[in-house]
């Protein structure tokens, strides 16, 4: 594997080596864990593809576009409700 030098803030780079040493992991080895935990953007719409599929073939579940959007919104409100009460 080859390696990359990625120019970041000092700051930075001395917070996450300092929480990858509290994990008793090189800065190396917590950005690939890190890398490894995230999805991209494509992977994130391909599952969930997959998740509405699954529904669908479970229980005929398949919502609209605008269903959808009213579903995200909903969530969008109660995570910042959430958020308001954790403060």
């Amino acid at each position: 594997m080859a390696d990359a030098n990625v120019r970041i803030p000092t700051e930075t780079r001395d917070r996450l080596a300092e929480i990858a040493a509290a994990e008793h992991l090189s800065l190396r080895a917590y950005l690939a864990r890190l890398a490894d935990t995230f999805l991209t953007p494509a992977e994130r719409a391909e599952r969930a593809e997959q998740a509405r599929q699954q529904l669908n073939a479970w229980n005929g579940y398949d919502p609209d576009a605008a269903h959808t959007a009213q579903l995200d919104a909903e969530l969008d409100r109660r995570l910042a409700q959430a958020e308001v009460q954790a403060r």
